[in-house]
């Protein structure tokens, strides 16, 4: 069988993870990558990475990638702070009859997502004949296919929580700590990330997910946070200062609601010191996601990503990029439309396996 063609569009942190991530799959075969920074304008796509060269040049015209012979569109460029900019980009790409698989848009449940995101996505699709799929930047994986396949070997279940608990110091940028996650700023004011609906837009489409696939007819979703601040600065964070007093802590809790009682609760611990709020959920390690099913049995699954360098932020990524890569086949296959994770086959690794010599 031919490889899928595809295009890698932004070569950001998950981006590069992603066009690295294509050269070791065989069933994928790079033929564009859209850049943002004018540095990387005719850099080969190879070297971008690290590998040889590969003949594929990088570029920041978008008629020209457009005009490629691909089958999809790996859009990975930011999405927090610029959603309806990545919107406007995603349709393009599907009227002009590519299919996207993309971390950039919270539109995890298609019929739960908002309409002023879903309806210009139908559209392009019905126009381009071609599907999409959005896996969020969680990166996904711990909130809904996992919970899932656990599920699986329940006798009786009387809640699914999925916790990530990690230390934000090392691995965001202070944009996305300040503007939107509101670090650093004073205990009463109102980040992007609180302001109300936010929480459900984000991560309400997992929630929809895990019911959907148990058969759970939720009555609605409730929002949950707590902040914390420090009382020492905490330097050297993303190139600036946390003044004690601030916010440097941020827990938060998505739930799934029936008859009253939480039933499927994804909940965020996030610090920016491993000292902060002691009575909050502790990390193992360097942090990663702690998933329970209540019930009989109980089980408990901790999951951790660590890449390459020894880290779980590079892990991090590497995971948030292979879910959509791994998604893509079934993407392709699939009928115009949205599709979500409960529209696809299940994921494997299938091909990826490597032996050494």
């Amino acid at each position: 069988m031919a490889p899928i063609r595809i295009i890698q569009w932004s070569t950001g942190k998950v981006g590069l993870r992603a066009l690295d991530a294509i050269f070791d799959n065989p069933g994928l075969e790079l033929v564009g990558v859209w850049v943002h920074s004018e540095a990387k304008v005719g850099c080969d796509a190879g070297e971008l990475v690290g590998r040889p060269a590969c003949g594929v040049v990088a570029t920041n015209d978008v008629e020209k990638i457009l005009a490629l012979d691909a089958d999809v569109v790996c859009y990975t460029a930011n999405g927090e702070l610029r959603p309806f900019e990545a919107l406007e980009d995603i349709c393009r790409i599907l009227a002009a009859g590519k299919n996207v698989v993309s971390s950039s848009l919270a539109v995890l449940h298609p019929d739960m997502s908002d309409p002023s995101f879903t309806d210009p996505l139908r559209a392009a699709c019905a126009q381009g004949g071609t599907s999409c799929f959005f896996s969020g930047i969680d990166p996904g994986f711990a909130d809904d296919i996992l919970p899932i396949v656990l599920s699986g070997v329940s006798q009786r279940i009387t809640e699914i929580r999925v916790q990530e608990i990690l230390n934000y110091s090392t691995n965001v940028d202070a944009e996305t700590l300040v503007d939107l996650m509101g670090f650093g700023t004073a205990l009463d004011s109102t980040p992007l990330i609180l302001l109300p609906g936010v929480l459900t837009m984000a991560w309400g489409g997992p929630v929809r997910i895990v019911a959907d696939a148990l058969g759970i007819e939720l009555d609605g979703i409730d929002e949950w946070h707590e902040k914390r601040a420090f009382d020492r600065d905490l330097d050297d964070i993303a190139g600036r200062t946390f003044e004690a007093g601030t916010q440097t802590g941020l827990r938060f809790e998505v739930r799934g609601m029936v008859n009253g009682t939480a039933v499927i609760v994804l909940e965020h611990v996030t610090r920016l010191h491993d000292d902060i709020a002691p009575d909050w959920p502790v990390q193992q390690g360097e942090g990663g996601y702690r998933i329970t099913i209540s019930g009989e049995p109980t089980i408990e699954c901790t999951f951790h990503a660590v890449g390459s360098d020894g880290t779980r932020n590079t892990g991090g990524l590497v995971v948030t990029a292979t879910k959509l890569l791994n998604a893509v086949p079934g993407v392709v296959a699939a009928p115009p439309g949205i599709v979500s994770v409960n529209d696809l086959p299940f994921p494997t690794g299938r091909g990826l396996v490597r032996t050494r010599a």
